[in-house]
């Protein structure tokens, strides 16, 4: 799976705009979040669809973010990390 280039981050516009929102985290690079120095939300794309790599303490973990649900579920899930501390 290869990470999301310029075409998929433009379909995440309002996603990515959402995100870039969040206390405490640093687009380094479009679609490439970082927290505390540390890798924390990357994109991928594959013939199945969008899908977001999100760190969740020491664990990475895969959300499809294809559908207007799955965009509100990695919302719903960064606003729980990111309230985590």
């Amino acid at each position: 799976m290869k990470h999301a280039g310029p075409e998929a981050l433009s379909a995440l516009g309002g996603l990515l705009d959402e995100i870039r929102r969040g206390e405490g985290i640093v687009e380094r690079r479009p679609g490439v979040f970082y927290r505390k120095g540390r890798a924390f939300l990357h994109f991928h794309e594959d013939p199945s669809g969008l899908h977001a790599d999100m760190r969740l303490g020491t664990a990475w973990e895969r959300l499809r973010v294809q559908t207007g649900a799955e965009r509100r579920t990695l919302l719903s899930r960064l606003g729980e990390a990111l309230s985590k501390g």
